[in-house]
Parts: structure tokens; sequence; C-alpha cells
């Protein structure tokens, strides 16, 4: 696994967000793989309760300055940077006055999602996708955590599929009990249609729930892990009813050997 390269995409990751079994799994995965000489990249969403200060956030002019289609409205695209002390790891963060200014991660004070959550996945995926090519950073595997990126696997698979910097990147989900209640703004799949995605893979977002959106990731990932020792049943359901290369939940003390064990003998082996 030495010198390959991982883009590690992930809702949360400490210590700019408390700890949680996905920002912990996260940063521990992408630190494990990183002290082995993998090449490292993470992207989280710069939400507005992440201290830039404390964290020593700072904008990245060169990779900033575009904007972004998101239903058909122009979103300014600002890229921050920061690294994680001790670890000589960068965190990159996409941002948007709009949508991530806000004091909050994905509700309101009365727990109420937020309704423009939906454009802010979209907003998410487009912005890691187009910054990795201003990189010009060809991943070999993309590992995606938690919902708020779980639109990043569609977005690769339907949107930028003639986008050769992605040709032979391997795609990994991670997938955790951290649902939330409810459903997305209701104009999910009509938004997802509007950047020219088949019908047919949006489907599943007519009723935006937290299920449907781990199953569009599901069916264009192509390998699955269990990040949470528990997941809902019909979403173990839909796992087993896929041909897709599955990582069972790792204790903490096994994560980092699983893991690139999992990476070397059944996603890289993919594109052989």
């Amino acid at each position: 696994m030495k010198d390959k390269r991982i883009l590690y995409v992930s809702s949360e990751v400490i210590p700019y967000l408390p700890e949680t079994e996905l920002s912990s799994t996260a940063f521990n995965v992408a630190k494990q793989a990183h002290s082995k000489g993998v090449q490292t990249r993470i992207f989280m969403p710069r939400f507005g309760v992440i201290n830039e200060r404390r964290h020593q956030l700072h904008e990245v002019i060169r990779l900033s300055g575009m904007n972004l289609i998101i239903n058909d409205m122009d979103m300014p695209l600002i890229i921050k940077v920061a690294s994680i002390p001790k670890e000589r790891m960068q965190v990159y963060f996409i941002d948007n006055d709009e949508y991530f200014k806000r004091k909050a991660v994905y509700s309101d004070e009365d727990d109420q999602l937020f309704n423009d959550n939906d454009e802010r996945m979209i907003f998410f995926a487009k912005g890691v996708i187009e910054t990795v090519k201003k990189l010009n950073w060809a991943p070999d595997i993309i590992h995606v955590h938690g919902w708020m990126a779980s639109l990043l696997p569609l977005y690769l698979r339907e949107f930028y599929k003639e986008e050769p910097l992605f040709t032979e990147s391997k795609i990994v989900t991670s997938l955790y009990n951290n649902g939330f209640k409810g459903e997305l703004n209701n104009e999910l799949a009509k938004k997802v249609c509007f950047d020219k995605i088949n019908k047919d893979k949006t489907t599943v977002f007519e009723t935006p729930n937290h299920i449907n959106i781990l199953k569009s990731a599901i069916e264009n990932s192509d390998a699955i892990v269990k990040g949470s020792e528990t997941l809902p049943s019909e979403i173990e359901d839909f796992i087993g009813n896929n041909d897709t290369k599955v990582l069972e939940f790792q204790s903490e003390e096994n994560l980092t050997e699983a893991y690139l064990e999992f990476y070397k003998e059944n996603v890289l082996e993919l594109s052989e």
C-alpha cells in the first residue's frame, strides 16, 4: 500500500468536530494509512461550529474562486486547509457562506434538519471533486464516510464519469448507524436530475431519508465497510442483495491492519 493515494471524504473528522464513531474512525483510518506510507488527503465540510482560529484554518486562494452550479444557482466555492497537529496531514475544508457559515452542523436549535441539507450534500460532493481536479491528484481509492458525503459515489459514477483523473479510482463507502430522523428536502431527486444524472439513478431519492441515501452510496461503490457494529436491517438486507465487497465491523484495535488489508486484497485488485 506504500505510495498508494487514498482520498478520505468525511462528514465529520476529529479534532474539528466532537468525537463520534464516525469522526474518530474517519480520522484514525486516515492517520494509520498515512503512517504506513500511504499518500492521504482528507476533505470535510467547513461547518460554522469549527473554530478557525484554534485549528488554524486558512483559505487556499489558488483553489478557491470557482462557482459551482447547484440547482441552476451559482454558489462560490471556498477552500480552506489546516494541518492536524503532530500528524503532518492536511485537511481540506469545503466552504460556502450560504451553506456552511451557520453555527450548527445538520439541524437547528429545535433539532429540525436544515431544509437545504440536500443542496449542501450536492455542493460538498461537487466541491471535493472539483478541488481534487485542481490539485491534479488522482486517487487510487476514494473512501467516503457519513451521509453528508454520500452523494459522492453517485456523482463520480455519473456526473464525472468522463473525468480522466478518476478513471482508475475505486470507491469505498463506510456505513454508520448515525442516521437522521425524517426526510431531507423532497426536491433532492429533482436537483440531482438537474445535473443530467439519469433519472433511474435518482428514484431512490423520491423518499429522501437516511436509508435511501445510503442505498444510493452502496449501489455506486466498489466496496462497503460496516463502520458501526449494528446497521438498520433494511441496509443489511440491501448489502446482502448486492455483489459489492464488504468489510465487516472492526474493533478499534484491529482497525489499521483490517482496513489496509481490505484495500489491498478487495479494492485495488478490482483494477487488475
